[in-house]
């Protein structure tokens, strides 16, 4: 367990780098983001195969996800020489060094989810 005196000083450090942090987790920390990096992570996937592995996915919100995650270079796009013409989308590097802080987001959401659920005020 980190001291108090550590966690004053990792605090600090934070709140002094907020200006570099803030733009990089709003770009990451979504409704979707992790979930479709997840799905894509063990190899790459088409559309509609992104879309049936996320219930509840829009068409749309899956579509502005994937280009916003384009343009951040966590994902690459690429078009297949088929008939009709497919798409398939796969993880950056740059995406894959997301791999082991989500996975202890995902496992701690696991283990305290219940928790969390209750302890919500209305």
């Amino acid at each position: 367990m980190t001291d108090d005196t550590e966690l004053e000083i990792l605090s600090r450090q934070a709140r002094s780098d907020m200006a570099r942090i803030r733009p990089v987790l709003d770009r990451i920390a979504d409704k979707w983001t992790i979930m479709i990096l997840t799905v894509l992570c063990p190899k790459p996937a088409r559309f509609n195969e992104i879309k049936r592995r996320l219930d509840g996915i829009t068409h749309k919100a899956l579509a502005d996800a994937l280009k916003r995650l384009e343009r951040n270079g966590l994902v690459t796009r690429t078009v297949l020489p088929t008939a009709p013409i497919g798409v398939e989308y796969a993880i950056t590097p740059l995406g894959h060094s997301l791999r082991q802080p989500f996975e202890a987001l995902c496992a701690w959401a696991l283990a305290n989810g219940e928790a969390f659920e209750t302890s919500e005020t209305v």
